[in-house]
């Protein structure tokens, strides 16, 4: 099954590390779990907390473990089609993650959302249409693009579903045309 994943975190420093997971399957279902950083995950931003408004206080009280979050996320997500609008930044974060719980860093693989709106638009297009996919994909990114970003993992990972099923919408509108 295809799942949307996103995080938040720390900062965008090369020692960053998540502090927010969501993961949304293409049924609808979802998690969102904060995550405690673990002793020596230090670095931290003010800048990316203004962002997205977590306070490492909130982390410390509201944040479940590590090891917690990694088991899940395993016991849940193992055997499915990952995908992330950042696979660079949220793959980072995934392997930060499943390390620090314990697991191999490679154990789960994240794609590139874009990717798979392409795919979905070509399959039903089908591969001899004329219309400009990437440009079509481009196109549904930029009009689903909220004016006010959450930046909030959940909030972040609908959106990838939402645009998902925005792709296959237009696509069966212009193979219906």
């Amino acid at each position: 099954m295809i799942v949307f994943l996103d995080f938040e975190a720390s900062s965008l420093s090369k020692h960053s590390y998540p502090i927010e997971i969501a993961w949304v399957f293409e049924d609808g279902r979802s998690r969102s779990l904060l995550i405690k950083p673990k002793p020596g995950w230090t670095d931290w931003s003010a800048d990316a907390e203004k962002v997205h408004g977590i306070s490492r206080d909130r982390l410390q009280e509201e944040g479940s473990d590590v090891e917690l979050v990694a088991k899940e996320l395993m016991a849940e997500l193992s055997g499915n089609e990952l995908y992330a609008s950042s696979p660079s930044w949220d793959g980072k974060w995934l392997s930060t993650l499943l390390r620090g719980g314990g697991m191999p860093r490679h154990a789960l693989r994240l794609r590139k959302s874009d990717d798979l709106f392409t795919e979905v638009a070509l399959a039903i297009l089908n591969t001899g249409t004329t219309v400009d996919v990437p440009a079509l994909v481009a196109n549904v990114i930029a009009r689903s693009e909220p004016a006010n970003p959450a930046h909030r993992a959940l909030p972040d990972a609908l959106l990838e579903l939402e645009r998902l099923r925005l792709v296959e919408d237009t696509a069966r509108k212009i193979a219906a045309s």
